[in-house]
């Protein structure tokens, strides 16, 4: 698979910096151009291939969300922002992930292989088309297991294994949740902690701080609370 053509729209030197050190240090990504604001962005899809694209929300002459919802093929996009509540905005508009700064490199890691395992998956059939994917298989005891989105309801991280619960059964997997996260839809599950992903429909309710999904209480990350102003 060919490396992700990847551009920056951010008006912050120094957070512009850290995006593109970050981005250096992943082998699949190349950095194509770094943007103060959007108008010059917009000129520069214009002209060249881009397949990622990280956009800073508050920036000069146009704003991030509406410079996005201008274009009408955008690339992927990453949004990255000190201001947790666009994310519900941001998810309407189909972007693949919401970075609240300051993130650190293992948390845009798991942005940026979202990017990846979609762009790798081979195109839809018609039928796949009409009826999208509702699965996803993973290695239990040596066998691959279906699962079936519906009937997930969290998933936990045990070091090495993720314990997977669903309504029909818990199943243990050796992977990481990252790993997992990236197979799963993003507008039915969400990372609520690092240890933790939540099914969507599978909440019961829900305050500042914990969680309530299949009769148990799970803990809301500090860094993830921004996540629940999108329920």
């Amino acid at each position: 698979m060919p490396n992700l053509r990847c551009i920056l729209v951010e008006d912050e030197p120094l957070a512009a910096k850290v995006l593109a050190d970050y981005v250096a240090q992943v082998p699949f990504l190349d950095l194509l151009g770094t943007f103060r604001d959007a108008l010059l962005a917009a000129d520069f899809l214009r002209q060249h291939p881009v397949d990622l694209m990280f956009l800073d929300i508050h920036l000069p002459k146009l704003k991030g969300m509406a410079f996005l919802k201008t274009l009408t093929a955008p690339p992927a996009v990453i949004i990255t922002t000190a201001y947790h509540q666009y994310a519900v905005e941001g998810f309407s508009l189909n972007v693949t992930d919401y970075l609240l700064k300051p993130f650190d490199f293992e948390r845009f890691l798991v942005a940026v292989n979202k990017v990846r395992v979609r762009e790798a998956a081979p195109g839809p059939s018609a039928q796949e088309t009409a009826q999208p994917r509702e699965h996803v298989f993973v290695t239990v005891q040596k066998k691959k297991v279906k699962l079936a989105f519906a009937d997930l309801v969290y998933v936990e991280s045990q070091r090495e294994y993720v314990k997977i619960v669903t309504t029909k059964g818990t199943f243990f997997s050796k992977m990481s949740t990252h790993e997992l996260e990236a197979a799963l839809p993003p507008e039915r599950f969400r990372r609520i902690h690092r240890s933790y992903l939540v099914s969507l429909a599978r909440i019961e309710s829900y305050t500042a701080d914990t969680v309530d999904v299949g009769g148990v209480t799970l803990p809301i990350g500090r860094g993830y609370r921004e996540v629940v102003e999108g329920w």
